[in-house]
């Protein structure tokens, strides 16, 4: 597939910053098709990036002939939905994280996938960024020794939007829309950075509350998990903190040193070690997702590998789903 022709299913908030504009950016690979419910978003969207054509219909722009591969940015409970009906259409797919809204849809996509031969990846884009890519090599090196314990701690005070004005909440605050609260829509970045680091989490418990009483999901997580190479690790989540407690922070601890990172705001990267303390300031694209897009366009057109697949992703919604309880 030299010549990729992407279709996007979905055209909000994470195509205009973080992924849309840097398919365009890849040799060989454009957007001609976008698709939302709301005509006037796929229209809006279309002309102010120069797509020729939208779409209010899902099952039309996967048919559209000149469509050869589908980006899938909608909220996580349609995922399965429209990744199945692209790859049983013999179409790539390379759909937001998480993959699903629950494991037993990932298994679904994987086995759809199985079955057609057609490849789906999914968007943890930070396994690919220069940033984790310096947390890897640290760790890599041995300079931290055996690594002991994996520590996440996370907390953020509410947004103003949770606050449900007119009985209205995001649909990252509906359970059945996004699989859980913002702990479903946040730590699968931290998770899967992790399994990716140290392999799959085999054990997962965890205790969910809502302490605020903002909203129904849960706003409060605390989680410890095992790794299959014998690693433990803990969490804590706090998505209605005071700012004083505000913290987006992990931590991987070693019998000679430690790495300290943070996920979500990129704060310098700080290595304790024998030798002292060293502060690491790695910038990443202006388009964060542009790395692992560039690698899924490389990956279809035959010239590289990219590794991050629904099969590779699934164990985090496996991780999710045993922390919420939801099995």
């Amino acid at each position: 597939m030299k010549n990729l022709k992407w279709g996007f299913i979905g055209c909000g908030e994470v195509t205009e910053k973080k992924s849309g504009p840097a398919f365009s950016e890849v040799e060989g690979s454009e957007v001609v098709a976008v698709m939302s419910r709301h005509g006037h978003s796929a229209s809006s969207y279309a002309e102010r990036h120069g797509i020729p054509r939208w779409y209010t219909d899902a099952q039309e722009l996967i048919n559209d002939t000149d469509v050869n591969a589908v980006y899938i940015a909608t909220p996580p409970s349609s995922h399965a939905t429209y990744a199945i009906m692209a790859m049983k259409a013999g179409k790539p797919v390379y759909v937001e994280k998480p993959l699903a809204a629950a494991y037993e849809d990932c298994a679904r996509i994987n086995r759809v996938s199985e079955e057609t031969g057609v490849p789906c990846f999914v968007a943890y884009y930070r396994r690919y960024l220069p940033y984790f890519q310096k947390v890897k090599e640290i760790v890599e090196s041995g300079v931290l020794g055996k690594i002991i314990a994996v520590q996440i701690r996370f907390a953020t005070p509410p947004r103003p939007e949770d606050f449900g004005k007119n009985g209205e909440f995001p649909w990252r605050l509906q359970p059945d829309i996004a699989g859980g609260g913002y702990f479903y829509d946040m730590a699968p970045h931290q998770l899967d950075f992790l399994q990716y680091l140290f392999g799959v989490i085999i054990e997962a418990r965890g205790f969910c509350t809502n302490r605020g009483g903002l909203y129904g999901a849960e706003d409060t997580v605390s989680a410890c998990f095992e790794f299959e190479n014998g690693l433990t690790g803990s969490g804590s989540w706090c998505f209605v903190a005071h700012e004083s407690a505000s913290e987006d922070r992990i931590e991987i601890i070693g019998s000679q040193g430690m790495v300290c990172f943070s996920v979500f705001d990129f704060q310098p990267i700080k290595l304790h070690s024998s030798a002292g303390t060293e502060v690491l300031d790695v910038p990443n694209p202006s388009y964060v997702q542009f790395p692992i897009i560039k690698s899924v366009c490389e990956h279809l057109q035959g010239i590289g590998l990219c590794n991050c697949t629904s099969v590779s992703a699934t164990p985090t919604n496996w991780v999710l789903d045993r922390i919420l309880g939801k099995f």
